[in-house]
């Protein structure tokens, strides 16, 4: 039995995934495309999560496609919020029909004999396995395994007699009403669950090793606000983009080129929002410069409300133990607890954890180089979409998308059927993703390297991104284009 073909197969239907197949809707319209999804919903993170006020850590006009404006009030959304906008989208650009749910992509085998990938998928709710073809696979699944998110071995853990919540695995009928609530973590799930916690908690406990840099910022945006008075959305949408866009280049650009400069605006920033002496040296300064790791935002400062008016409260401290009251520290301090939220981070997991082979060689990441951010050196006709770790996920998953319709279109109108991607001859390689952050720095020798130099290297900076993946030529030294291979005729 043949099995089915399609030009490009996409892996995943969260928001990189729907932002895919709607780029080749309108860019490549007659293309066929089918997208796979291992789950039985599309909204990938924003379906997953469903913790307590799980929200975006990104402003909605970058977080959201660049061809649908954003129109909700909140600038910084929650994730309902945002997986009704993205399952609003898919359905206004025809993308839902196109959606294979429960099919998670075991592996995929390129044969250059065909110039087509052969991927093997299995049904998540029946088990059976399936064959697909396609010209062109475009991976967007994201970088961290849904199935278990990181929690560290805490000793006396199983002594506890409360409740332990990962965050990943939010229950549902979990009532906190009353009851001490400590959450181990200062990542964004961390400043996020406390006050969304604390109203109905005794008391919210937030318990870290080491401090994150947190900023506060409007829940709404009030140039867009202002804008909206007097002009269509269509012109609100594209300015308020590239105002959010350029102050955020702005203060990461300032972090890495004056970091004493920005950590004193944060100090500043959360003093003012702080009770009066308070030890923000403790509790809000990192031993590390900003964007070293993600800062944290919180929507209309929250989180240091909530501090204020003493319904949370920080602890930076290590944990010796767990008992069977709550947890015993370093220091000899008791946090007693009747629930623990373990926001203790993400397992990553590099293109949805398939297997690849290129003509029946396995494909080992770690070995490869990225061309672009996207691509694989050895890997033809391939697209990962990891987005930024300085800004929104989906500018950079834009960027990705647009480049595959326009390498599609030149390698048709060329008469090309392969793609490769070639390693920079020079040695020099860095790793992928330049964040200190514990889930980065626990699986960065699963993720391809990256070059010195364009355009093997990263820049995290959306604007030379434009100059080089949207404007630069598509034909560089850093990829090779072909034609199947014509095979001979064998007389009867």
């Amino acid at each position: 039995m043949t099995a089915e073909h399609v030009d490009v197969l996409i892996v995943g239907a969260g928001l990189s995934g729907i932002g895919a197949a709607c780029h080749l809707e309108t860019e490549r319209p007659g293309t066929t495309y089918a997208v796979l999804e291992s789950r039985g919903a599309m909204g990938g993170t924003w379906d997953l999560f469903r913790y307590p006020g799980i929200r975006s850590d990104s402003d909605m006009f970058t977080l959201g496609y660049s061809f649908r404006p954003w129109t909700d009030p909140q600038a910084i959304a929650d994730g309902t919020s945002i997986r009704r906008y993205i399952e609003e989208t898919a359905r206004e650009y025809g993308v839902d029909e196109k959606i294979r749910y429960h099919h998670k992509v075991l592996s995929a085998e390129w044969s250059t004999d065909d110039a087509r990938w052969t991927v093997t998928a299995e049904r998540t709710d029946t088990g059976e396995r399936l064959t697909l073809t396609c010209s062109w696979l475009s991976v967007c699944s994201g970088y961290y395994r849904y199935d278990e998110g990181f929690t560290p071995r805490f000793e006396g853990a199983d002594t506890f007699r409360g409740q332990v919540v990962h965050p990943q695995h939010w229950p549902e009928d979990l009532d906190v009403t009353g009851k001490r609530v400590v959450v181990i973590g200062s990542g964004a799930t961390a400043v996020t669950l406390v006050p969304s916690l604390a109203p109905q908690a005794e008391h919210v406990t937030m318990l870290q090793r080491t401090p994150t840099y947190v900023v506060a910022l409007p829940g709404r945006d009030k140039l867009a606000e202002r804008l909206r008075r007097f002009l269509p959305e269509r012109l609100v949408y594209p300015i308020a983009r590239w105002k959010a866009l350029l102050v955020s280049m702005f203060s990461y650009q300032l972090s890495r080129r004056r970091p004493a400069v920005m950590k004193k605006v944060l100090r500043k920033a959360q003093e003012q929002q702080l009770p009066a002496g308070y030890d923000v040296a403790k509790h809000f300064t990192p031993p590390y410069d900003p964007w070293d790791q993600r800062l944290c935002v919180v929507p209309d400062g929250d989180l240091f409300r909530t501090i204020r008016e003493g319904q949370a409260s920080i602890v930076t401290d290590r944990i010796a133990r767990f008992d069977e009251t709550g947890i015993v520290l370093e220091s000899g301090e008791h946090l007693d607890a009747d629930v623990i939220v373990t926001a203790t981070g993400l397992n990553l997991l590099p293109i949805g954890g398939m297997t690849l082979a290129v003509d029946g060689a396995p494909v080992e990441l770690s070995e490869t180089v990225s061309y672009k951010g996207m691509m694989i050196s050895g890997v033809p006709n391939f697209t990962m979409t990891i987005g930024y770790t300085n800004a929104s996920w989906t500018l950079k998953a834009d960027l990705v998308s647009r480049y595959v319709t326009r390498l599609l279109e030149h390698m048709e109108r060329n008469g090309y059927d392969v793609a490769t991607p070639l390693a920079p001859a020079d040695p020099e390689r860095e790793p992928f993703l330049g964040l200190s952050s514990g889930y980065v720095q626990r699986s960065l020798d699963q993720l391809p390297k990256q070059g010195g130099r364009a355009p093997w290297k990263l820049h995290q900076n959306y604007i030379r991104d434009v100059v080089l993946i949207r404007r630069g030529p598509v034909e560089d030294e850093g990829i090779r284009f072909s034609r199947r291979p014509v095979r001979a005729e064998v007389a009867a």
